[in-house]
C-alpha cells in the first residue's frame, strides 16, 4: 500500500466552487426531535415530534398526529425505528408539516395512530385537548376509524381515502382475502359502516380524477353524505382534475388554506 503525494499546488489550494443559498430559512429553526414510546402489548413505536420556533419549554400545544399505517408480522420488525431527527426539513406541496409555522406540534409519520403514552403527553408538548388526526390514502382510512371508534382526537383531517370496503371487494393494502371469503371483516374495518359514530368534525379532501384503483372519489362523497346524514360535522372538498395526489398551484395552496382553517376553527 503507498500514498501518492498531492502535487505542492494542491495542497493549500483547497477553495469552495458552490454556495446553495437556503431556499427556506425561515423554517430553519424548527424543532425536531424523535420520540419514542411503547404500546400497552410491548411493541416499541416510534414517531418524528416538530415543535414551532418559538416553543417554549413547558408549554402546551394543540397537536396533529399524521401517520399512515404499516402492517407487520411480528411486534419487534413494527418496533423498528425509522425516523431521523438530522434528516433536513422540508415542506414541499400539500404537507401537513406546514402546520408547525401555524403554531402547531405535529407527531408525523407515528407508527400507530394512538397518542397519549406517558413518555408523550408529560413532555409538556401537547394539550390532550387538543388533538387532531390525519393521514392521506391509508392513512385517511386510519383517520376515519379513529374518528368513530375512539374519543382522543377532537378534529379529523382525511385526504384521497377508501372508506367502504365493499367497493374494494378483491383486497386492499396486505389484506388478500376477497370480500366474499372475509365479509365480516370487510363490513366492520369499514369506517362508513360507522359513520353513525362520527361526530367529531371531519375534513374530506380528494382529487376529482383520483384513478388510484382503491380510491375513487366517490368514496369521499359517500362518506360525506353518510356522516351528514347522521347528524355529523364533515367539509367535503373536491380537487378539479387533480389524481391521488394534488399538484397544481391552486389546490396545493387551497389544500393548505383547507387544513389551517379546519383546526384553527376546531382545534385552537
Amino acid at each position: 500500500t503507498f500514498t501518492l503525494p498531492l502535487p505542492a499546488s494542491l495542497e493549500t489550494s483547497v477553495s469552495q466552487v458552490t454556495h446553495f443559498k437556503d431556499p427556506t430559512p425561515q423554517i430553519r429553526r424548527i424543532k425536531k426531535r424523535l420520540v419514542t414510546y411503547r404500546r400497552s402489548d410491548g411493541t416499541q413505536l416510534s414517531a418524528t415530534l416538530y415543535l414551532p420556533a418559538d416553543h417554549q419549554p413547558g408549554q402546551r400545544l394543540p397537536l396533529l398526529v399524521w401517520a399512515y399505517p404499516q402492517e407487520f408480522n411480528d411486534p419487534s420488525t413494527a418496533g423498528q425505528v425509522v425516523g431521523n431527527p438530522r434528516r433536513f426539513t422540508r415542506m414541499i406541496g400539500i404537507s401537513h408539516l406546514t402546520l408547525v409555522t401555524q403554531g402547531y406540534a405535529i407527531l408525523d409519520n407515528a407508527t400507530m395512530p394512538v397518542v397519549g403514552e406517558p413518555e408523550i403527553m408529560n413532555e409538556g408538548v401537547a394539550d390532550r385537548d387538543r388533538v387532531a388526526v390525519g393521514g392521506h390514502s391509508y392513512g385517511a382510512f386510519m383517520t376515519a376509524n379513529l374518528m368513530a371508534h375512539c374519543d382522543l382526537f377532537q378534529a379529523g383531517i382525511a385526504r384521497s381515502g377508501a372508506y367502504n370496503r365493499t367497493l374494494t371487494p378483491f383486497g386492499f393494502q396486505a389484506e388478500r382475502r376477497s370480500l366474499w371469503e372475509a365479509p365480516d371483516i370487510y363490513l366492520k374495518i369499514s369506517p362508513f359502516m360507522h359513520a353513525d359514530k362520527i361526530k367529531r368534525p371531519l375534513l374530506i379532501m380528494h382529487g376529482e380524477k383520483d384513478n388510484n384503483s382503491g380510491t375513487f372519489p366517490l368514496q369521499s362523497e359517500r362518506l360525506y353524505q353518510a356522516i351528514k346524514g347522521n347528524g355529523g360535522t364533515a367539509r367535503l372538498v373536491i380537487l378539479p382534475h387533480e389524481s391521488h395526489g394534488y399538484v397544481a398551484k391552486q389546490s396545493v395552496m387551497q389544500t393548505q388554506a383547507e387544513m389551517i382553517a379546519w383546526l384553527d376553527t376546531y382545534l385552537k
